[in-house]
């Protein structure tokens, strides 16, 4: 089989490929801690599951529109107005299976053979993959510990090109759990305006906020008519598996996403969008449980990765990610790389995390651990870990 030359660019994420490797320890009998995964560990809430139930009951079984249900699409329309303080229309949404065909479709919309995009590295690693499949050059802006994994503005204003179509943001961030401040949002727009380039904010975690408060790149001026903002269900709702993201963005690429959604996967599921619906409208209890247990178990992971000698953790902002530097453990084990020691922790120790490299080339030295799980087993991975890294020397 000869494959398209395109598929050599294209990517993965590690984290499944080392979900993978940490399902075969267990097949063969051995106990491992999960922080791989980005996945919350609690159960979607009820009255979503039960309005989906209901929904398909109703006859929700059928192909709805490729831009999503109306219903949805108000809902967004006017929980986005509501969360940002901007005025959105339901023609601005744009529902989707998950929030990765937002990045697939707005980078494939925007960016053609030979432009440029600019992306976080370290970053989620399918805007990477999508930008280079697509044909245009992938333009990393390196997140440095010492700038708390913030954008340096000027790294950013030298990256820009001619040839820049997208500007990708995300905050609060995966791997780093950082948080752009106003300020930096308020350059990147000057940037942005200035130069006529799009925006793509990657927004999936605007309500796993423990410290400050969110803010949008669309609260300044001319911003809304050049950013696309990405959120969706997975990490708020706990709802993963249901496969519900959305996009909100100027009305004329709206026309053309949903164009992509006819060619691609034609609509999404009707009685998981009405689930959707629920989540946004119903009751918020469950979902405030959660991110108050979020913030607990990333104090626990914080204190006790920079009680490990060598080991030394930023407390993140949002998100329920960990980014500790290790490159002191990595030096003293004589490993190779960041990627070597996360390979040697799970066999060794049965702990799952993913090294930084996993989120770009300038994750090297860090590993990065998902606290989307419980107290009792983050303490068992910084027992492990530790009594691993001791035995080091």
């Amino acid at each position: 089989m000869k494959l398209a030359e395109r598929m050599s660019r294209l990517g993965t994420e590690t984290a499944f490929e080392v979900l993978v490797r940490a399902r075969a320890l267990e097949a063969q009998g051995r106990e491992v801690v999960h922080m791989e995964i980005g996945e919350p560990d609690f159960d979607t809430p009820s009255n979503i599951i039960e309005a989906a139930c209901k929904a398909l009951r109703s006859g929700y079984t059928h192909y709805g529109p490729s831009a999503g249900l109306p219903a949805l699409r108000e809902a967004i329309a006017a929980e986005v107005s509501k969360t940002r303080g901007i005025s959105v229309d339901p023609d601005q949404v744009v529902v989707t299976p998950g929030g990765k065909p937002i990045m697939f479709f707005t980078i494939m919309a925007l960016a053609g053979a030979g432009d440029e995009v600019i992306y976080p590295n370290p970053g989620f690693p399918i805007y990477e993959s999508v930008i280079a499949f697509v044909g245009a050059k992938p333009v990393p802006v390196r997140l440095a510990e010492e700038r708390e994994f913030r954008f340096d503005v000027e790294e950013l204003r030298s990256k820009v090109s001619p040839r820049t179509r997208l500007i990708i943001l995300n905050s609060p961030h995966n791997p780093c759990g950082s948080m752009l401040s106003v300020d930096d949002l308020e350059a990147v727009a000057e940037i942005a305006t200035k130069n006529d380039i799009m925006v793509l904010s990657d927004e999936i975690y605007i309500r796993l906020v423990y410290e400050g408060e969110f803010s949008s790149i669309t609260r300044f001026p001319g911003m809304t008519d050049r950013t696309i903002i990405l959120d969706g269900f997975s990490k708020t709702y706990a709802m993963t598996g249901w496969r519900l993201g959305y996009g909100v963005m100027p009305e004329a690429l709206a026309a053309q996403v949903a164009k992509l959604m006819t060619n691609s996967n034609s609509c999404t599921a009707s009685f998981t969008q009405m689930g959707g619906v629920e989540a946004l409208t119903g009751p918020q209890d469950e979902s405030f449980k959660m991110v108050k247990a979020f913030k607990e178990r990333r104090d626990v992971i914080v204190k006790g990765l920079n009680e490990i000698p060598g080991i030394r953790c930023l407390m993140p902002k949002g998100a329920f990610y960990v980014f500790p530097n290790v490159k002191e453990v990595v030096k003293r084990g004589n490993f190779a790389n960041a990627k070597a020691l996360a390979d040697d922790l799970l066999q060794e120790a049965g702990v799952a995390a993913l090294s930084g490299t996993s989120f770009g080339e300038y994750g090297e030295g860090y590993l990065r651990l998902s606290y989307a799980t419980s107290i009792d087993n983050i303490n068992k991975a910084m027992d492990r870990t530790s009594s691993y890294v001791a035995k080091l020397g």
